[in-house]
Formats: structure tokens, C-alpha cells, sequence
């Protein structure tokens, strides 16, 4: 007569622990496949575009996020802000500019900038400077509100790179607006 043990035996350990090894194993094994369909870093690198949202970002305040490897400032500029960046004569910039052109129309509160000084690639400070723009300590460029060159060494304005608004709260860096306003 054969008597049935409802206590686990040595057995019932032995396909627990093989179960679990197998589960364990398939899941690392598809950790590298998945991870493979990500974009590699060179084409990080060469420019895939960056979305960016805009809803966290309180008025004043200057965000960083990287596109090819580079700085991009995102600033929330105040109503001071833009104002101070409007009435500036052109005529008293190295590189003139006006503050509208360094903007997507109807988006006059965001600024988008390569975060590199134009005099040797060093990274500015934001809400630095005489001009509560940005202020490079390396060599003591000055720049104001709209990213343009107010003093110092750096002989262009903070350049602007190619994005579009998805939305009210999105943009796209990477991607050149085509919609005309």
C-alpha cells in the first residue's frame, strides 16, 4: 500500500527551486533584448530629438536637459523679465537681436538656448550677471534675459536650437518649427 504525504518532500523542493531558476534566467535574459531596442548612443549623439515638458517648470526658473551632448536652457522668464529683454535698444548690442526673434511667436515666456558661451564653449550661470541673464565665470561674458551678449569676450549671442511646441506644455528640441504663425 502506497500512502499519499500531503508534507512537501524533497521532490516538491527540487521543482520549486528549478521553477524559480527558470523564471529568474528568462527574465535576465530578456533584460538585453529589450534593452537593444533602445537608440544607441551615437544616435543619441547625432541628434534624435528630446521632448521636454514645460508643466513643471515654475515662472523664473531655468532647466537644463542635454540634446548631442550639449546644454540646453529652458527658461520660464517672468513678464519683468521679457519686458527688461524688450526695451533694450539693439543698436547697444554686439549682436543684435531682438528679443522676439530669439522666440516661437505666442510663446514669449520660453526661452530655449544652447547653454555654451559663444567665446570659448564654457557653461554660463543662469540669473548671474548685471543683467540677471546669464553670466559666464570663465571669462566674464554677460548675458541678459533673451540670451544676448551684453559684455565680455563672447562675441555672439547664446544660440537658439531648432524646436517646436507640441503643445502648450511640450516642446520638441531637435525638430525645426515649420508651422508659420
Amino acid at each position: 500500500m502506497t500512502a499519499s504525504s500531503v508534507e512537501p518532500n524533497r521532490r516538491d523542493f527540487l521543482y520549486i527551486a528549478t521553477g524559480t531558476v527558470a523564471a529568474v534566467g528568462g527574465a535576465a535574459a530578456l533584460v538585453p533584448l529589450i534593452a537593444q531596442m533602445n537608440p544607441d548612443a551615437s544616435t543619441i549623439a547625432a541628434g534624435a530629438p528630446v521632448e521636454v515638458d514645460l508643466g513643471p517648470i515654475a515662472e523664473g526658473q531655468v532647466i537644463k536637459v542635454f540634446w548631442r551632448g550639449q546644454p540646453i536652457f529652458i527658461s520660464h522668464r517672468t513678464k519683468k523679465e521679457i519686458e527688461e529683454a524688450r526695451k533694450v535698444s539693439l543698436a547697444s548690442l554686439p549682436d543684435p537681436q531682438a528679443d522676439d526673434k530669439r522666440v516661437k511667436p505666442g510663446k514669449d515666456q520660453w526661452l530655449v538656448l544652447v547653454g555654451i558661451c559663444t567665446h570659448l564653449g564654457c557653461i554660463p550661470l543662469a540669473h548671474q550677471g548685471a543683467y540677471e541673464g546669464w553670466f559666464c565665470p570663465c571669462h566674464g561674458s554677460v548675458y541678459d534675459t533673451s540670451g544676448r551678449i551684453r559684455q565680455g569676450p563672447a562675441p555672439k549671442n547664446l544660440p537658439l536650437p531648432p524646436y517646436k511646441f507640441l503643445s502648450d506644455s511640450k516642446i520638441r528640441i531637435g525638430e525645426e518649427d515649420t508651422a508659420k504663425v
